[in-house]
């Protein structure tokens, strides 16, 4: 079955209460600092996680310590560990969370401690210290990293496939809200959130814990807005920050007042919940499984935990087989994924293990390209591994005819379609979109007829189902008959559909 995942967050979430989540849910952290040293800036930061009591509860505290912190961190390592409270990592977000080191009334509720003398960064990240005196020039994190940069560090990583297209995807995210809280274009974003070493790893660290739990599709509880205001480079600014709130409107997310005035999101949680969340609300019928659980820096009226639970999606069969009714609003929660049929059938719970894929959209409008070069671009795409190509007409600006060139592939192919398109066509830009699709078992087999061996392409809701719900004779070879015996192709399909029918007697005729 799915296995999916829901984030509770009664205080919020902050990309460090992600990976503490992750990793109290079992995700091995040396699994993280081995594909993190992939990204090329291990010497920016130290990555170490402890148990800690918040109200009462235990949780795991993940710290990510920039370059001077590793310092501070190896010197009192005996004694760190021994405490409850450790000097949190100072958690940038964008220019609009965090003011120079000077101000001591914005701390950061899940990334600060309530001792406001310890350090936090500024916009410029020019006074991030641990009592110790530093330049620029030995501080690998007051690099400003803008977006193509950052995107240039992950596809050279050699990530999972699906960590990698996550991680682009909430990157991406990221600085569209930025830009259009500027009004400037996603790549001319140089918001720290950005570039800041600890927002790399919270976000790359988070798609990689999802990626090895397996996690199919993840749901969000609906996110606190917080309250009070923060002083930022750009003076002082309310909460929700102006970031998180063009995330919530994008996606629109359910929001509510849990009362407490703080900074419940932060710009990071806010791009993992709404570009990896399927769906806000409720948590969706499951089996549980596990339950992970991720702690915040500083001390509420809530235990500042963020619950992370996993489990196995339930259909309605199993959901009746235990006796337990599920509620309409849990139904609409699972519709868009559900993979059993509406109506009652005894293989149902086989139809819930139909195979979901992430998969990445490419698009681009292009009006002024000669048509001829499509075909070719076809070609190309199609060797570089694409899924998919296909156009349409459209109508552009100053009434020009255009093409909607549209590429379907797999997310770790998307940088070599990119390259195809921007060397092929005239285009100055692509738009990128991450979708789940639901693909159903196939394979090719055989099929003896008078005139040769054609192949046909079967597939199935389950390997175990004996009736197949789509058979078709590959064009190629259909075609080749037809031209070699001279026939219409259409008889040749005719013919073989009926051969595999006869072939296979006890396959469901009901297939179209």
């Amino acid at each position: 079955m799915p296995k999916i995942a829901y984030l509770d967050c009664p205080t919020g979430i902050a990309g460090d209460m992600c990976l503490g989540a992750l990793v109290d849910a079992g995700v091995p952290l040396d699994y993280l600092l081995a594909m993190l040293s992939r990204l090329g800036i291990e010497k920016e930061y130290h990555l170490w996680a402890e148990d800690v009591q918040r109200n009462g509860q235990r949780a795991t505290k993940v710290h990510v310590d920039l370059s001077l912190n590793v310092f501070a961190h190896h010197e009192t390592d005996d004694r760190a560990h021994t405490k409850t409270e450790h000097s949190a990592k100072p958690h940038l977000h964008s220019a609009t969370e965090q003011s120079a080191a000077t101000e001591t009334d914005v701390i950061h509720a899940h990334s600060h401690d309530s001792d406001p003398t310890r350090s936090r960064h500024s916009h410029s990240h020019e006074t991030h210290t641990h009592g110790q005196t530093s330049t620029a020039t030995d501080r690998p994190h007051d690099l400003v990293r803008h977006l193509p940069e950052v995107e240039r560090l992950i596809l050279a990583a050699a990530l999972p496939a699906r960590a990698e297209a996550w991680s682009l995807a909430v990157f991406r995210k990221l600085a569209e809200a930025e830009g259009a809280i500027h009004g400037v274009p996603p790549e001319q974003v140089h918001f720290h959130e950005v570039g800041a070493t600890d927002a790399i790893v919270d976000i790359v660290g988070t798609c990689l814990g999802l990626d090895w739990l397996g996690i199919d599709h993840l749901y969000c509880s609906p996110l606190p807005t917080g309250g009070g205001t923060i002083r930022a480079a750009h003076g002082r600014l309310p909460v929700p920050a102006p970031a998180v709130l063009k995330l919530f409107e994008l996606r629109q997310v359910p929001i509510y007042s849990n009362g407490i005035e703080r900074e419940m999101v932060t710009p990071t949680g806010a791009a993992i919940a709404t570009t990896l969340a399927t769906q806000f609300g409720a948590p969706p019928a499951m089996t549980l499984l596990r339950v992970g659980l991720g702690a915040g820096s500083i001390s509420l009226p809530l235990p500042n935990i963020l619950r992370l639970w996993i489990g196995e999606e339930k259909g309605e069969a199993g959901a009746r087989e235990a006796g337990e009714v599920r509620s309409a609003g849990a139904a609409e929660d699972q519709k868009k994924f559900k993979t059993q049929n509406s109506k009652p059938s005894s293989n149902a719970a086989q139809r819930a293990t139909q195979t979901s894929q992430t998969i990445a959209l490419l698009e681009t409008q292009i009006d002024d390209l000669n048509p001829q070069a499509i075909g070719y671009i076809y070609e190309a795409l199609f060797a570089v591994g694409a899924v998919d190509v296909f156009t349409q007409a459209i109508g552009m600006k100053k009434a020009r005819p255009g093409v909607l060139l549209t590429v379907v592939c797999h997310p770790e192919g998307v940088s070599a379609c990119e390259d195809v398109i921007f060397r092929e066509t005239t285009t100055l830009g692509i738009r990128r979109s991450l979708q789940q699709r639901t693909i159903l078992h196939r394979k090719m087999q055989t099929v003896e007829t008078v005139y040769g061996a054609v192949q046909v392409k079967v597939a199935w809701r389950d390997h175990a189902d004996t009736h197949p719900i789509n058979v078709q004779p590959e064009y190629e070879d259909c075609a080749a008959i037809a031209r070699q015996q001279q026939l219409p192709w259409r008889e040749v399909h005719r013919l073989v559909l009926q051969n595999w029918y006869q072939q296979h007697s006890g396959a469901s005729k009901q297939l179209f």
